[in-house]
């Protein structure tokens, strides 16, 4: 299988100074994901947990939302001309009975580590229907996040990002429970693989929906991103960096809390406010 990281040779300027190095580079390659044994997207992502991205892609998809309706996932054997595995293409089965949504069926995306699914015909080909409506779970308290709590994370995800002290150049996603217990985290070069890379890890272990979660990721939080978060019932997403007004959108539309820019004691919240604490905010500032 391909590695996490892999090492280039790099000239190196440093105050007039001219040198040659080796450097530590995130590595980079596609990753087919099939379903039933038909080409469905290809993705450009980090080696590694390849199962969970491509379980977590069809959850967000619409197709799997229990770990029994996975039959199994396999690397495909002779991906290559020579017959060689490349490991760059998996290939998911689903289990008897499961009936497929027709946006898996009529369609071939191609992904990319920055810009996630590309090519959807329109928004309504994005908003797949949810098989869980966004709350805060049954027989319980509404979540309800102080905002020294949230401000907290974002320092939390960059000490657990392995990868990106050695290369500069992951993105990142971590679970959390709203007592603010880290519960995984994953990188990634596309931010959308590395939530994919968590929805398809909880996936397997039977854990969805995601209710009374909070879904961090780094950088910006996409349409793509609320999305995700929604279809895998996740209540609370929140980003170091902006939204876009489709994610504000969709989280108004689903009773998803979003919050962005979020960084030291600083955040905004763009939907789903009944979640957070505002007064005690008030009362901090």
């Amino acid at each position: 299988m391909g590695r996490v990281t892999e090492r280039r040779k790099v000239i190196r300027i440093r105050d007039g100074a001219v040198s040659a190095r080796p450097d530590t580079l995130v590595a980079e390659e596609p990753l087919e994901i099939r379903l039933n044994g038909k080409p469905l997207a290809i993705t450009m992502r980090t080696p590694g947990d390849d199962f969970a991205l491509a379980a977590g892609f069809l959850v967000s998809e619409g197709v799997f939302g229990r770990a029994d309706e996975v039959q199994n996932i396999v690397y495909c054997a002779g991906a290559t001309v020579d017959g060689s595995n490349t490991y760059n293409v998996v290939d998911v089965r689903t289990a008897p009975g499961v009936v497929l949504p027709d946006i898996t069926l009529e369609r071939n995306v191609y992904t990319t580590s920055s810009c996630g699914l590309c090519g959807k015909a329109s928004l309504d080909a994005v908003r797949t229907t949810a098989r869980w409506a966004i709350d805060d779970g049954a027989d319980a308290p509404p979540v309800r996040l102080e905002p020294a709590l949230l401000a907290g994370l974002p320092d939390r995800l960059r000490e657990a990002q392995r990868v990106f002290d050695r290369t500069g150049g992951l993105h990142a996603a971590a679970l959390f429970t709203e007592d603010g217990e880290m519960l995984d985290v994953r990188e990634d070069v596309g931010r959308h693989n590395a939530v994919d890379k968590l929805v398809g890890r909880a996936l397997q272990r039977g854990d969805l929906p995601l209710s009374r979660t909070i879904l961090l990721v780094s950088g910006r939080a996409s349409f793509e991103l609320a999305q995700k978060a929604v279809m895998a019932g996740i209540p609370v997403l929140a980003a170091v960096s902006a939204p876009s007004s489709l994610a504000v959108d969709l989280a108004a539309e689903t009773g998803l809390t979003l919050v962005g820019f979020l960084r030291g004691t600083s955040m905004n919240v763009y939907a789903g406010e009944h979640r957070i604490a505002l007064r005690a905010a008030a009362a901090q500032g």
